[in-house]
């Protein structure tokens, strides 16, 4: 049986192929909204409530982590704690981010001898602040969590270098390297 064609339809402006949008190259990718110190309130291990914007003066290194106690997290807080003294000497303040309650922080900083501050954001509005919640497969679910990233302020509080998605390996020294700049 042979097969019928079907008619050939005319092409109008609506019906033919519109190029596919451009996008955006990673280096044009969403930059944070935040540009300095903001003034939000966090709860650290020290039993404190630290207002952000309070730390102007000081250099401040926030780096944002996913989960307390998991390798790569304790690795990038090792790494920091054993050149913790290169920190202090830059006159830089560190504080360590992530979704974890302070009870978890007690612990981690405890076990290895974190000689810096964590900060609890258990109701994520630091990390939406710096627009670090991502979207993560695990196991094969999708699900939200922080990517790991470091923001480094001048002692103005602005904002002077961002690094996203970062690498636990070397990591430390870039941070030192950008402080050295400032």
């Amino acid at each position: 049986m042979a097969s019928k064609k079907q008619p050939r339809r005319a092409t109008t402006a609506k019906s033919r192929k519109q190029p596919a949008a451009q996008k955006k190259p990673p280096s044009a990718a969403k930059k944070p909204g935040i540009r300095s110190l903001p003034a939000i309130t966090v709860q650290t291990t020290n039993g404190q409530r630290l207002r952000l914007s309070d730390l102007k003066g000081k250099r401040v290194v926030l780096y944002f982590y996913p989960k307390d106690d998991t390798p790569g997290c304790t690795r990038e807080g090792c790494d920091i704690r054993d050149r913790h003294e290169e920190f202090t000497r830059r006159n830089a303040v560190v504080l360590g981010v992530s979704r974890d309650g302070l009870a978890a922080h007690e612990k981690f900083k405890s076990k290895y001898g974190f000689p810096f501050e964590l900060v609890s954001d258990p109701d994520e509005k630091l990390c939406r602040a710096f627009d670090i919640i991502k979207e993560k497969s695990l196991y094969g679910r999708k699900v939200l969590g922080i990517e790991r990233s470091t923001f480094v302020f001048d002692e103005t509080g602005k904002l002077r270098q961002t690094f996203r998605g970062v690498k636990v390996d070397g990591h430390v020294q870039q941070i030192l390297d950008e402080l050295d700049k400032l």
